[in-house]
């Protein structure tokens, strides 16, 4: 009996290991890295020069310097695998030619709506909205701020339908929070009506350092450890929340007043502990930013040969593929 005992158990647990190496053989292997590089297509207070303001009250002006980056980091990205998502003010198609946003387009490059006039969508107070608003009252007398909000977004999703032929590919809040719309239910019941699946509102904070100095390793480390807080997840509701990472340009050179080769080492830091681990990375830039510090294309570059690098553990991505991604 003891012997029957003993041989019982053994087949036991030669089922239960066969059964755990069988599950373990099954499971999804690892996840790779998703690196999006996203631009927001937007004038930027303090570049080219740092005196200029007046960026605030016409964040839809492109100019030519501003386009020409654009172009030419989707042009790089795409030689190297990968697409751009570029987030567009709606004001922009005023503008006489859009040739270049439909080459974009055509190359296969991903735009979405960043509001028409750069909105900020959690304001209460008419003052809140924009800075155009506050010089230009009667554009919104009379309307509530919400209303003015959705009719803001809506304009940008009609401009880019009737002058580009498409729909907006995913919506961007201008400025970030460090909540996302977490404490904006209404918002993203704004957002699900306007016919938007998924939206990128969240810039989890990390420490900064002082004005004009160099990242030190605890300002690095804490920006690498706030990747964490910047992975894609799903409001209650339904509405995908896919945050951008920090740092991000205009953090790093108008409030940070940093050089390049100190964004580029916190970048390249935050990248590789995201490859790392598997998680996702949204890089977020301005060409109106980035193309005065880095005008040649470096920190995009990088981040596309770690890509590369690491080929086998990391891929480039878009952020509608990585909504849909999203439980």
């Amino acid at each position: 009996m003891t012997n029957r005992r003993k041989f019982l158990g053994a087949v036991s647990t030669g089922v239960s290991s066969l059964a755990f190496n069988t599950r373990a053989l099954a499971a999804d292997p690892p996840r790779k890295a998703r690196i999006a590089i996203t631009l927001d297509l937007e004038m930027s207070r303090n570049f080219p020069m740092w005196e200029q303001s007046h960026w605030d009250y016409e964040k839809g002006n492109l100019d030519e310097a501003t386009k020409r980056y654009a172009v030419e980091v989707a042009r790089r990205v795409k030689a190297l695998g990968g697409v751009v998502h570029f987030f567009l003010v709606g004001r922009a198609l005023e503008q006489e030619n859009v040739d270049w946003l439909e080459q974009l387009i055509a190359d296969g490059h991903r735009i979405g709506n960043h509001t028409y006039d750069h909105v900020n969508v959690k304001a209460t107070k008419p003052e809140e909205i924009q800075f155009r608003f506050q010089r230009a009252p009667w554009l919104i007398a009379g309307k509530e701020p919400a209303v003015v909000i959705r009719e803001n977004i809506a304009q940008c999703t009609a401009a880019m339908k009737s002058r580009l032929g498409i729909a907006p590919n995913g919506f961007r809040t201008p400025g970030g929070f460090g909540n996302g719309l977490a404490d904006a239910p209404q918002v993203r019941q704004m957002l699900r009506e306007l016919g938007f699946a998924w939206c990128s509102s969240k810039y989890p904070a990390h420490t900064a350092a002082k004005s004009g100095e160099k990242p030190d390793a605890a300002v690095v480390a804490d920006i690498v450890r706030a990747q964490a807080e910047a992975q894609p997840f799903r409001y209650p509701g339904g509405l995908v929340e896919i945050p951008m990472s920090p740092i991000s340009d205009i953090g790093a050179f108008r409030t940070g007043r940093w050089k390049l080769e100190w964004f580029q080492r916190v970048t390249r830091a935050a990248v590789e502990h995201c490859i790392e681990r598997g998680l996702v990375f949204d890089f977020l830039a301005h060409p109106s930013c980035l193309g005065v510090m880095d005008p040649e294309c470096r920190t995009v570059e990088m981040i596309c040969d770690l890509v590369a690098k690491h080929r086998e553990r990391a891929e480039l991505t878009d952020l509608e593929t990585v909504a849909r991604q999203t439980p």
